[in-house]
């Protein structure tokens, strides 16, 4: 079941969010959803992290942010944010199903 599943994850949802945030939280409940029918590689970043410097200089204002993209793609760069699939603030599960369909399809 776990290789099949592995299979089934044709994208990366990268959430971009900090602690303490109502948005995000409802954010990480939509994806939750989203996952429960169709399964997908996560990666979280959280802007308060030393790390995360240069996501939050991009994105403190926005969050929660995601990024979609292929599950074979590499990691999510800064430089490169401008051309991500992605969602801001407010999103549905089928919004985010939406975006997973484009990734997919190119």
């Amino acid at each position: 079941m776990f290789v099949s599943r592995r299979l089934l994850q044709a994208c990366r949802i990268t959430l971009f969010s900090r602690d303490n945030c109502g948005l995000c939280t409802q954010a990480k409940s939509v994806l939750s959803d989203v996952w429960d029918k169709r399964p997908f590689a996560y990666k979280e970043v959280n802007l308060a992290l030393p790390e995360s410097k240069s996501w939050k200089e991009l994105y403190d204002f926005d969050i929660p942010v995601i990024h979609i993209s292929k599950a074979s793609a590499a990691e999510e760069q800064v430089t490169s944010a401008s051309k991500a699939v992605k969602l801001m603030h407010r999103f549905t599960t089928d919004q985010v199903e939406y975006k997973m369909d484009q990734v997919e399809k190119h």
